[in-house]
């Protein structure tokens, strides 16, 4: 089956491959994707997922979409969240914005308009 943004409305969990979590940390709990943060355990970068002022999670998410496999993205966070999040989001995507935005513009979770 051709891949078309239809398809990826009725699928996209289906054709995920995340990494399997015994090679999703290091010995340390440190996740491959906080290469940047020499002491980060994975149960802290989960609590900056859930921290409850928005602008916080926003940046972990964005860090999560810039670092991560984007399969592994899903273990973490669910399109609606990021949608719910874009604005603040989008601006920690780096060079990754682009495909995020397409992606989730097929999703259905962002609309269609243009720049």
């Amino acid at each position: 089956m051709p891949w078309t943004s239809a398809t990826a409305r009725v699928y996209p969990a289906r054709v995920l491959n995340p990494t399997p979590k015994a090679q999703l940390v290091d010995a340390k709990n440190r996740p491959y994707f906080l290469w940047d943060e020499e002491r980060t355990r994975l149960d802290e970068f989960m609590q900056r997922l859930a921290d409850p002022d928005p602008q916080a999670r926003a940046y972990a998410i964005g860090k999560l979409m810039r670092q991560a496999k984007p399969d592994d993205v899903f273990t973490f966070v669910t399109k609606h969240e990021i949608g719910t999040l874009w604005p603040m989001v989008v601006i920690h995507l780096g060079k990754e914005r682009a495909f995020w935005e397409w992606a989730m513009r097929a999703w259905g979770v962002l609309a269609h308009e243009t720049r």
